[in-house]
């Protein structure tokens, strides 16, 4: 195999490649604005309720710990 057919081949799978991704992109159902907002408001949500849970959690760990076995 010559070179220039080399760089011809591997420019050809290139653009297959590509084609190929564009080609899926276009199969994709994407989101509304509306439903973006409404689930990153939802991840925001849960992420700050179950921070808020963790948080609170380990305030009664270090009170239990502190009270108990540290005797304070």
């Amino acid at each position: 195999m010559t070179s220039s057919s080399v760089v011809a081949k591997t420019a050809s799978s290139r653009l297959k490649f590509f084609t190929g991704i564009w080609g899926e992109l276009k199969k994709v159902v994407w989101l509304t604005r509306q439903e973006v907002t409404y689930l990153t408001a939802l991840v925001l949500i849960v992420a700050i309720v179950a921070g808020a849970f963790l948080w609170a959690v380990d305030l009664g760990f270090t009170t239990l710990v502190d009270k108990v076995l540290l005797g304070k």
